[in-house]
C-alpha cells in the first residue's frame, strides 16, 4: 500500500527547476523538467543542498564515449528530505532526511555482507547511465526528451528520484550542508585512512592531491595519530589550508628541481612513508606516490580515476620486498553503516567538515561552482536549492 502523502504529490509527476547540461563542457542550464514518481525499490527526494565534485567535472568534459551522455543531470553529493516512495520501501518515509551515495550498499549480496571490500555485487558491477534495476531515467523535458542521470543520483535538480540501495538516512538535526559532505568527497578521504589503509599511530604518510579528498585523508590521518603528514600540491596555497587538517609537510614538484618527490620525500623520512595516497588520477603520479613508500612494507592507496586510461607500470621486485598497492572507491565506507559513525563523530566535535566549505551560492548560480573548482579556488561550494 502507498504511504500517505502530506503534500498531495505522491504518484504524480512533479515539475521542478533542473540544471540540465546539453552539451560536453558547456555551462548548465536552469530549465523546468519533469520527474517521474519513484517505482517499486526507489524513493523521490526534494534536494536541500548539493555540492560539485570533481568527477562531476571529469565527466561533464567528456565528449566522447560511453560515458559522453547528454542531456544529462549531473550532482551526486547532496542531502535532502524524502517526498515519497514506492513500492516496497520500508526503509524511508515521507519527511526522512537522507543522504544520496554513488555506491550501492544492498546489505543482502556477498560482497555486502563480507567486510574484505564495500562492493555491492548486484548494483555495483557498472556505472549506470540511468536507474539501475530497469535502466530507465525518471526525468524528461517538458518536451518529453529523456534527460539522462549521473551515478545513480542526479542530484542538480530540485527533486531525484534514487533507488533505496544508493541512499543513507541521517537524523533531521544534522546540518544539511555539512551532511552533504558525507554524500561522497570527505567520506572517502576518511574512510581511505580508516579502513583502507588502517594507519596507526605515530606512521608517516605522503598524500599527492590536497583537493576536499586529499584533506579528508589528512584529516583521518590526525585522527589517528600519524607522526607526519606530507602534502603534494602544485598550489602552494594548498599549505595553509592544509595546516587545518594536520598537513605537517609541504612539497610543491615544481620547486624541486632535478629531484623526484619520491627521492624527496625518502629524505624527510629516513627511508620513505608508511602510507602513501594518490588523490589526483595520472598513472605517474601513482608511480611517484608508490615509490615514495617504505620498502619493506609501504602501503599505497588509489584514489584517483586515471584520466587517460594509463596502466601503472610498477617494479615488481619491489612487491616482492614487501610494499603493496590498492585502491578504493568511496574510501572503501560502506555507505548504510559507516555514513552515520561519521556523522556522529562529527556531533562529537571529533572530525573536522567545517573547514572543507569554502564557498555558498544559490542554484541559480551552480556555474559559478564550475568556476571556482577549475580556478583552483575551492574546496567544497555549497548550492543551496531555496
Amino acid at each position: 500500500m502507498e504511504k500517505q502523502n502530506r503534500s498531495g504529490t505522491a504518484g504524480k509527476v512533479i515539475r521542478c527547476k533542473a540544471a540540465v547540461c546539453r552539451n560536453p563542457g558547456e555551462p548548465l542550464v536552469i530549465e523546468e523538467i519533469m520527474v517521474d514518481p519513484p517505482k517499486a525499490w526507489e524513493i523521490r527526494i526534494k534536494i536541500l543542498c548539493t555540492s560539485l565534485c570533481h568527477s562531476d567535472v571529469t565527466f561533464w568534459k567528456i565528449s566522447i564515449g560511453p560515458f559522453a551522455l547528454f542531456p544529462r543531470i549531473f550532482g551526486h553529493e547532496a542531502v535532502g528530505v524524502v517526498e515519497s516512495v514506492g513500492e516496497h520501501v520500508e526503509e524511508f518515509q515521507e519527511g526522512d532526511m537522507v543522504v544520496p551515495v554513488f555506491r550501492p550498499n544492498c546489505r543482502e549480496c556477498r560482497d555486502c555482507k563480507s567486510q574484505k571490500g564495500n562492493g555491492c555485487s548486484i548494483f555495483g558491477d557498472k556505472l549506470v547511465a540511468e536507474m539501475p534495476r530497469d535502466g530507465t531515467s525518471r526525468f524528461k523535458g517538458m518536451n518529453g526528451e529523456t534527460l539522462h542521470h549521473f551515478l545513480s543520483v542526479s542530484s542538480f535538480s530540485e527533486y531525484t528520484v534514487v533507488d533505496v540501495v544508493h541512499v543513507v538516512k541521517i537524523s533531521s538535526e544534522f546540518p544539511a550542508e555539512k551532511a552533504c559532505l558525507l554524500s561522497c568527497g570527505v567520506s572517502t578521504g576518511i574512510g581511505a585512512a580508516w579502513k583502507v589503509a588502517d594507519i596507526e599511530e605515530g606512521s608517516t604518510v605522503a598524500i599527492f592531491g590536497l583537493g576536499a579528498v586529499g584533506l579528508a585523508l589528512a584529516e583521518g590521518a590526525r585522527l589517528r595519530g600519524a607522526s607526519k603528514i606530507i602534502g603534494v600540491d602544485l598550489n602552494q596555497e594548498k599549505f595553509e589550508i592544509g595546516k587545518k587538517f594536520g598537513v605537517s609537510e609541504f612539497i610543491n614538484p615544481a620547486t624541486c628541481g632535478e629531484k623526484k618527490v619520491s627521492e624527496v620525500i625518502k629524505e624527510i623520512t629516513d627511508g620513505g612513508v608508511d602510507y602513501s595516497f594518490e588523490c589526483i588520477g595520472l598513472a605517474s603520479l601513482m608511480e611517484e606516490a608508490f615509490n615514495s613508500s617504505r620498502a619493506n612494507w609501504g602501503k599505497t592507496v588509489i584514489l584517483g580515476v586515471e584520466m587517460h586510461n594509463t596502466p601503472l607500470a610498477i617494479n615488481t621486485y619491489f612487491l616482492l620486498r614487501g610494499r603493496t598497492v590498492t585502491g578504493c572507491f568511496f574510501g572503501g565506507l560502506k555507505a548504510k553503516s559507516d555514513i552515520p559513525i561519521l556523522a556522529q563523530k562529527y556531533l562529537h566535535k571529533e572530525i573536522n567538515l567545517d573547514g572543507f566549505i569554502t564557498h555558498e551560492v544559490n542554484f541559480q548560480d551552480i556555474n559559478k561552482a564550475f568556476d571556482l573548482l577549475l580556478e583552483g579556488k575551492s574546496l567544497r561550494c555549497i548550492i543551496w536549492m531555496d
